[in-house]
């Protein structure tokens, strides 16, 4: 009787084999990280389609995932999906006007209580860059849309974004990432330049 069912279990697994189309079981994976990489774009056309939750966790986790000065890790990450103030954030950055068609965006702040000292002070900047870019590839990773908008060092702009999400004074707003799904429109661009590459010693 035991025979039996094992050969039952293994006919039945083999025809699932055989009538599962080529290249369905791989058909959810990921892409590989360099294809996310020089697939990366700047996305500022979205379809109406909202963003899960789930992926806007995604993108902050990616974010903290990032190499900071001595693991300080200076950065605040505020996650806006309310419609009044994605359109406000639009209506006073002025390379912002995306946001208006966004489903959501992320505001990469850094917090100054958490700074280093003396020349290292400023290296809050790098670190918060670099979550910033962790954020935009893990949206294309997942197929969002994202762009970063530049905040700091502009005072009017750091201005406008302290106000709309009403910051608490230690915070200081490096940019703003509107996110959303791309509808086709915006393609990755081909910026490889090889007079920019210098070999020490010189390349054969």
């Amino acid at each position: 009787m035991y025979e039996r069912i094992v050969i039952v279990i293994l006919l039945v697994l083999l025809v699932v084999a055989i009538l599962l189309p080529r290249g369905a079981e791989n058909a959810a994976a990921p892409p590989d990280v360099l294809t996310v990489i020089h697939q990366r774009k700047s996305v500022r056309n979205y379809t109406a389609e909202p963003v899960a939750g789930k992926e806007l966790d995604q993108l902050v986790r990616a974010g903290f995932a990032a190499p900071s000065a001595r693991n300080l890790q200076p950065w605040e990450f505020y996650v806006i999906t309310e419609r009044g103030t994605l359109d406000a954030l639009a209506a006073s950055l002025p390379y912002g006007k995306m946001l208006a068609k966004a489903q959501a965006a992320i505001v990469v702040c850094g917090n100054s209580r958490q700074f280093g000292e003396g020349a290292t002070r400023e290296m809050w900047v790098q670190d918060c860059s670099a979550a910033t870019e962790n954020i935009l590839l893990a949206a294309e990773g997942i197929g969002l849309g994202a762009v970063w908008i530049g905040v700091y060092p502009y005072a009017p702009r750091v201005e406008a974004v302290s106000k709309a999400l009403k910051l608490p004074e230690e915070f200081i707003p490096l940019n703003v990432i509107s996110i959303g799904r791309p509808d086709g429109k915006d393609m990755p661009k081909q910026k490889y330049r090889e007079s920019k590459v210098h070999w020490i010693p010189p390349r054969q």
